[in-house]
């Protein structure tokens, strides 16, 4: 028996093109360990974990004609020399450096032969640093049953406890004429389950995009989103950034005007967003909006699943962002409104609630966001500007290989003619910002870190 692609993660597959590749990605900073942290033991770290992941030794094989959905076959070539490389920055390496690397390095695409997600080891930073990239195809990543490789890379203890030895041995792979005869006996079985499959790929992605996700959509959103820069057409070209504040400071604002941390999030970002218009000499009118399609992480009625462990979810959230009040708290006031009135505002996921997941959840909850994102970008017309992430992570030190984990940061991809997007990631007292644009279409993206310390600054001073 096959294991076929659904017809959503069919759709990604099929759907994505050279200039919007549906790839998560994470950035990871790690201190290096007194005795460095070699490349053989990065490869021993990433076999122990594979078989929580079984997708990332399995490759995609296509059906003749397309007569059904692709399939899941194990890869009996597999190389993890092949997924897992080592680069270097020249030393010291600058964080400018750094992240020149890391955009590039999102611009290349994945091999369709094997299996589809690459990690590379960077050296030569400065102040005895070394980071990981990690790049993941969404297909690869669908929810807590389904974790992305950062989720399950990251340690809680600097030595962790040891894991099973692992003898994997790859099933046959079919041939091609026993993938046609299965998609035969599929159609035959459940014609009108293969017709909805086929046409979802081959056809337009709402055939695939959830209806349940389409109706909350259509009951936040009124009409298409406005006019701005953001939406113009997406080169293969990218320019990646960072920014990073305390979360402490987060905190204080939100305590003074009983809201979320989310909110504040989104405030800080809508002020950011503000400053670059100005600076762009665009004209922002009190009445000036940009709407974000900001997806909320959420354990909906408290389910668990058999180990467990929390169900996690993501569900889509349209927020019409104020650019154009240059109050910072009616901003952050309109805002928190917004998020209140969200049906599924009681099921937030928080940092607390994170503890209880296995792993470091933000890598797998940013590719869920995206996963949801993607659908809404396929919908015709205008229904949102840019895409932002945001995951909560633990508070608390956490390990890869032995290394302390510094920073994590998200690297949302580019949506069609959404030329930036933004993940947030909480961790360690600290929120870090992964911003990810069309290097022509944003090539100032480089001043959002100060415009979004700027609107944090103004938001602080007013809660005094």
């Amino acid at each position: 028996m096959v294991n076929r692609l659904s017809a959503s993660d069919a759709s990604f597959y099929r759907l994505e093109n050279t200039t919007t590749p549906m790839y998560a990605q994470s950035l990871y900073i790690l201190r290096k360990p007194r005795n460095g942290l070699s490349y053989e033991k990065l490869l021993e770290t990433v076999e122990q974990r594979l078989p929580q992941i079984p997708r990332y030794r399995q490759k995609i094989r296509e059906v003749t004609m397309n007569l059904a959905s692709p399939v899941w076959v194990d890869d009996h070539e597999f190389d993890i020399t092949y997924h897992v490389r080592h680069l270097a920055v020249p030393s010291p390496g600058s964080n400018r450096q750094l992240h020149e690397l890391v955009a590039r390095l999102g611009q290349q695409p994945l091999d369709r032969s094997r299996p589809l997600w690459a990690m590379y080891l960077i050296e030569g930073l400065a102040d005895n640093r070394i980071a990981l990239y990690l790049k993941s195809h969404l297909t690869l990543v669908n929810g807590m049953a389904a974790p992305a490789l950062g989720h399950v890379l990251v340690d809680r203890t600097q030595r962790p406890p040891p894991f099973d030895e692992d003898i994997w041995v790859p099933r046959h792979e079919p041939g091609s004429v026993e993938l046609v005869l299965g998609a035969v006996g599929d159609w035959v079985a459940a014609p009108r389950a293969q017709l909805r499959a086929v046409g979802s790929t081959v056809g337009s992605p709402l055939g695939w995009a959830s209806r349940k996700a389409f109706d909350a959509a259509r009951t936040i959103t009124r009409g298409a989103a406005p006019r701005s820069p953001l939406n113009t057409q997406v080169s293969q070209n990218r320019l990646f950034t960072v920014a990073q504040g305390e979360l402490e400071d987060y905190r204080t604002v939100r305590a003074r005007y009983d809201c979320a941390i989310n909110d504040v999030v989104l405030a800080v970002i809508t002020g950011a967003l503000r400053n670059w218009l100005l600076s762009r000499g665009e004209p922002v009118p009190s009445t000036r909006t940009v709407r974000a399609l900001a997806p909320l992480s959420v354990y909906p009625d408290h389910e668990f699943d058999s180990a467990g462990q929390p169900i996690g979810s993501v569900t889509p959230f349209l927020v019409d962002l104020p650019v154009g009040e240059p109050n910072p708290v009616v901003r952050l006031s309109q805002i928190a409104y917004a998020t209140e009135s969200h049906p599924t505002s009681t099921g937030l996921v928080d940092a607390r609630t994170i503890l209880t997941v296995a792993g470091f959840a933000p890598p797998t909850l940013h590719a869920m966001g995206v996963r949801v994102a993607t659908a809404f970008a396929g919908f015709s017309g205008r229904v949102f500007n840019l895409l932002i992430t945001n995951a909560p992570g633990a508070q608390r030190q956490l390990y890869v290989c032995g290394a302390k984990l510094l920073e994590s940061y998200s690297v949302p991809p580019l949506l069609p003619n959404k030329a930036l997007t933004i993940g947030v990631t909480s961790y360690n007292g600290k929120l870090y910002f992964g911003v990810n644009a069309d290097r022509k279409a944003m090539s100032d993206v480089g001043m959002v870190s100060a415009l979004l310390d700027e609107a944090l600054a103004e938001l602080l001073e007013a809660a005094k």
